[in-house]
């Protein structure tokens, strides 16, 4: 703080559109900032209010009478082709002006500069119109299209294929996304008299000013054609540490028998009964001990087999430690656990980045993955028993475990955000400028 002015000289507001596996990072971020002298704001949903509070952090609910539940209760987020337009409506459409206001209402005029998320629009029109500065935060390498080695995408060959027929598709995607997002983006921008943008999950998305990619370079290499600006950090590998501990009940099943299997559909989920019968039956079936995690409790068989469990929600470091493999959504906070716990995984995509990173997990030969309709607990066990009993998927577990074993993402991410903050003001204390 200014002993002149009160005023704190370094401000981080951190913007997160999404659920658990968008807000963790971005409070694993906070808290490192913090530590490093900074004011940390966190604005996102009323839902993870209690979260970003009992971190120390300072929350902002940009949209307070929005109910998070209720959102998610919508069951065509979770289609594979209409999930990405069902939440462009139900959250980041909504949220676009009052995210917006959030960051002109909380910055410190000069001192203060923004880290938003993919779908935090709100945050880049606050550069355009304010000049706040916004460090773009990218979790996944979905979002990072190339005609060179694209993401996989359910239906789409945007990875493989000729490069004319890969720019085909490209051209074809933004058709369609600029059709459902430029009317009412351009619409809000052009009452602060800003021209009208196309491309937006080509370009207009991605801050000019920085874009960091929270994955290693091992894991999906940088391609000649992403943005310039673009740095690679790695995972943030951040659930809830120092905020919520393992339960004493959980801590006792953990330690009372053999290394369990966990299973999660997602934690914005609500949708996941069929997911975690078929868990019970592959449980049963190989005679494993397993836990069965989800905050919507109603999802879960009502009777479970000997040695299952229901918990509502362990931090995945300290729990996949003590794990014998992870079967998921494919979200890449589960899946960057996993690998960091050398632990192989199971992976149902169901849709945005999730296909992608089952390709990903196949690749390196940690996992593999089953589509919702195969998804069945005789298929689910007979997986698991092939991918406990593989020696060359323990060696590739181990091998991608000690990659990153001392590979700190959220070190390298605080240090890339201090970079485009000293490339505003030239140092680490004056007033922070964008253009």
């Amino acid at each position: 703080m200014h002993a002149a002015t009160g005023i704190t000289l370094r401000h981080v507001i951190l913007c997160t559109v999404g659920s658990s596996g968008d807000v963790h990072p971005f409070v694993g971020l906070g808290r490192a900032l913090q530590q490093r002298g900074y004011r940390v704001t966190v604005i996102t949903a009323g839902y993870f209010r209690g979260l970003v509070e009992q971190a120390g952090l300072e929350f902002v609910d940009p949209l307070p009478e929005v109910d998070f539940r209720e959102m998610i209760r919508n069951p065509r987020i979770w289609h594979p082709l209409h999930g990405t337009k069902t939440i462009l409506d139900l959250a980041v459409r909504p949220l676009l002006e009052p995210v917006y206001r959030s960051i002109v209402a909380t910055q410190t005029p000069g001192h203060t500069l923004v880290c938003g998320s993919s779908l935090a629009f709100g945050a880049r029109v606050a550069q355009e119109t304010q000049g706040i500065p916004l460090v773009s935060i990218h979790l996944s390498p979905m979002l990072f299209r190339s005609d060179f080695q694209g993401p996989s995408l359910p239906v789409l060959l945007v990875h493989r294929g000729p490069a004319w027929f890969r720019r085909l598709q490209w051209r074809i995607i933004d058709a369609i996304s600029d059709r459902a997002i430029c009317p009412w983006l351009n619409e809000f921008r052009g009452r602060f008299g800003l021209p009208p943008v196309r491309g937006v999950f080509r370009d207009w998305m991605h801050s000019p000013l920085r874009l960091i990619a929270m994955f290693p370079e091992w894991f999906a290499p940088s391609q000649p054609d992403w943005p310039a600006q673009t740095r690679l950090t790695s995972f943030p590998l951040y659930s809830e540490e120092g905020v919520v501990e393992p339960s004493p009940d959980v801590a006792r099943f953990t330690s009372a028998g053999s290394p369990p299997l966990v299973f999660t559909p997602g934690s914005a989920n609500v949708f996941g009964h069929d997911f975690f019968t078929a868990a019970a039956e592959a449980c049963r079936l190989l005679g494993q001990r397993g836990l069965l995690l989800t905050r919507f409790p109603e999802q879960v068989p009502a009777t479970l087999p000997d040695g299952v469990q229901h918990v509502d929600f362990v931090p995945f470091r300290w729990l996949l430690q003590r794990s014998a493999l992870l079967v998921h959504h494919g979200g890449i906070g589960s899946m960057s656990q996993a690998l960091a716990a050398s632990v192989p995984q199971v992976i149902m995509p169901m849709g945005f980045d999730q296909y992608d990173n089952a390709a990903h997990v196949e690749r390196i030969g940690v996992g593999r993955s089953l589509s919702p309709r195969q998804f069945r607990g005789p298929a689910l066990a007979e997986m698991i028993r092939g991918l406990l009993t593989d020696p060359t998927v323990a060696a590739r577990c181990h091998a991608v475990a000690t990659r990153l074993a001392d590979d700190d993402g959220l070190g390298h991410a605080c240090d890339e955000v201090e970079a485009a903050w000293a490339a505003r003001h030239g140092g680490s204390g004056g007033a922070v400028t964008d253009s």
